[in-house]
């Protein structure tokens, strides 16, 4: 019976690291999220680009860790999955957008995107 007990013993102290293991690793993913803040990725238009065919231009991409987000102090939505989408009017010549996110402890991160209209 010693055996046996020594191995519910072992069985109990393995079981018992890893559960500790993964609530460590979860806790160090979720931690992340607070130390880098909030993250803008665009995907469209490419940056510092020059568009001849159309007025309208639709600005695209992803936020993470975000509360709000806005384009050029309007505030914008999210899918989900972070992603947002939003169609503008370009003026002749030079067009700048600024897209501020937000995170639920007040801090921002800004993008600019550049656009020249011919």
């Amino acid at each position: 019976m010693t055996d046996r007990h020594a191995t519910r013993k072992l069985l109990r102290i393995i079981a018992i690291s890893l559960v500790l293991l993964f609530l460590f690793g979860y806790t160090a993913y979720e931690i992340q999220k607070i130390i880098y803040g909030p993250k803008i990725e665009i995907t469209s238009p490419e940056r510092s680009s020059s568009i001849s065919t159309s007025s309208l231009i639709e600005i695209s991409g992803t936020a993470k860790n975000i509360k709000d987000i806005s384009l050029n102090d309007r505030k914008i939505f999210t899918d989900e999955k972070g992603s947002f989408k939003e169609q503008l009017l370009l003026s002749y010549g030079y067009n700048s957008f600024k897209i501020k996110a937000v995170d639920k402890f007040g801090r921002d991160t800004e993008k600019i995107i550049e656009v020249i209209y011919k």
